[in-house]
This record gives structure tokens, sequence and C-alpha cells, in this order.
């Protein structure tokens, strides 16, 4: 939780669960980017900077997960993200109109992306399994001499004292620090590697993303707009039936639908133009 003393906004939740709490959120951060924007102390600036930072990590913690398991350490990842962040807070504009996370999202996602274009081209295992490399390697030749054969793995993490699946990733991962070429040709020799790797964005990233970036905006309709996207896509009722439950037409139902989702879009448009 982080507190506002000075612009009476309370007590806000940096850890948010509800719709509610991610509503709050998003009015703090615009209120203290806001004092921001007409600062012309530069201490305060930096301050109030600092502050709509803490108050959204959580997002760039979260967006920096979704990233993981693809060749970089988690430390560095969330570090990356939390620059995304911080660049978003610099150049966000309060009177654009566009919702902050709307903003925040895409320029962390933006940023993840080019840290891994520019820095990953190799595959980079995390550290621990680097150095339990480096042990298994130190103990294999003891321990080969000593069985009289190579041994297994199990044995190895015996004497490492390692968990089991520690070692079988580690032992898994050799070679991970050889960079191949994308013109080398697979195995069946009818295509390049490059041929073989998917380019297509991560579609369960992009829909956890709008998940974040529609909160805020849906927490600002009214609660009858709200009710109809929950009764449409959530509840999967058909129009005549919420006609039926709000006591309007069909075809009424159909046109607030329509409104609602154009005023959705317009609202999250111009943020991913902004990025």
């Amino acid at each position: 939780m982080l507190t506002l003393t000075d612009s009476g906004a309370g007590t806000v939740p940096t850890h948010c669960t509800t719709v509610e709490e991610r509503a709050q959120r998003e009015a703090a951060t615009r209120e203290l980017l806001a004092a921001r924007a007409r600062s012309t102390d530069q201490t305060e600036r930096q301050e109030l900077l600092e502050r709509a930072v803490e108050l959204n990590l959580e997002i760039a913690r979260g967006i920096a997960r979704r990233f993981r398991g693809r060749g970089a350490e988690d430390d560095d990842l969330e570090q990356v993200a939390c620059l995304g962040l911080m660049k978003a807070a610099s150049g966000y504009r309060p009177d654009d109109g566009v919702p902050f996370i709307g903003y925040a999202v895409p320029t962390i996602r933006g940023e993840l992306k080019r840290y891994f274009r520019d820095c990953t081209w190799t595959v980079r295992i995390p550290r621990s399994l680097q150095e339990l490399q480096g042990k298994i390697a130190a103990v294999l030749p003891l321990l080969t001499q000593e069985l009289g054969r190579e041994p297994a793995v199990e044995e190895i993490a015996v004497r490492l004292g390692a968990p089991l699946e520690d070692v079988r990733q580690a032992e898994a991962a050799r070679g991970c620090f050889n960079v191949l070429s994308l013109d080398r040709p697979t195995d069946d020799g009818e295509l390049v590697l490059g041929d073989a790797v998917a380019d297509d964005e991560d579609p369960y990233l992009q829909q956890l993303e709008t998940v974040d970036m529609l909160g805020p905006v849906v927490a600002e309709l009214s609660p009858r707009d709200r009710r109809i996207l929950e009764l449409r896509f959530v509840e999967n009722w058909k129009q005549a039936d919420i006609g039926t439950e709000l006591g309007i037409s069909q075809m009424q139902v159909s046109r607030l639908l329509t409104r609602i989702l154009a005023e959705l879009r317009n609202r999250l448009e111009p943020a991913s133009a902004a990025a």
C-alpha cells in the first residue's frame, strides 16, 4: 500500500486484485503525474515521478514474469520492465486522456522486446545452472573413475547434494553458450533453422496485456454499461436475454454494445500509438 498524504488520495493499493482497486491506483497515478506536469521544481518533479513508479511496480513485474523461460535472467527481465515503467511515467501526458496503464503496458512490453532483440542473441541460462554445470564438470571425472563408467544423473545429484531436477536441467542446457546460425539446415535437410523458428506474437501475452489495460477503462463506465459487458462477454448471454433482464429491446442492447465497444476502443488505441 502507498499513502499519498499530500495529495488527499489516502492509501492506494499497490497490489490490486479487483477492478475497483485498479481504478483507484489509476486515478492516483494520474494525479501524481498531473501534479508533476504542473510543477517547475525539479526535486518535486522527481519525487512525484518516483512515487508514480512505485505505485505501479506490480504492473512492470507482472509483465516481466510473462517473458520468463526465454533464456534471460528473471532479475534482468524485472530490471528492464522497471526501466520501461520509468520511461512510461516520464513520457506520459495526463492531458491526452489516455489511461496511464494503457500507455505503460505497451511501453514496458516494447522495452522487453528490445532487450531480447539487442541483448539475447544467444541462449542464456540462469546463473545457478551455469554454476551447477561447473560443479558437474569438476566432479564428473572423479565419479567416472570411481564407478568405472559414466555416472547417471541421479549419482551426480547425490554426490553434489543438489536437487535431481536441477542437475537434469543443467545437463540439458549443455551447449547453450554456442550460437547456431539461422541458416543451418534442420535434421531433415528440407528447411533451415530460421524457417523453423516461429516469429508470431504470443496471443496469450497479448490477451493478458489487453485485460490489464481494459481494467481501469471499464471501471470508468456507468454501472449499466459494465453490467451489459459482464452479461455479454463474461456470462455469455444473448442480446435478447440481456434486453429482457434490463427491460429494453434487443436492438437497444445492440446499439449500446456498439457504443460501449467503440468507446473502449477509442480510449485504448491512442495508448498503443503513443507507445
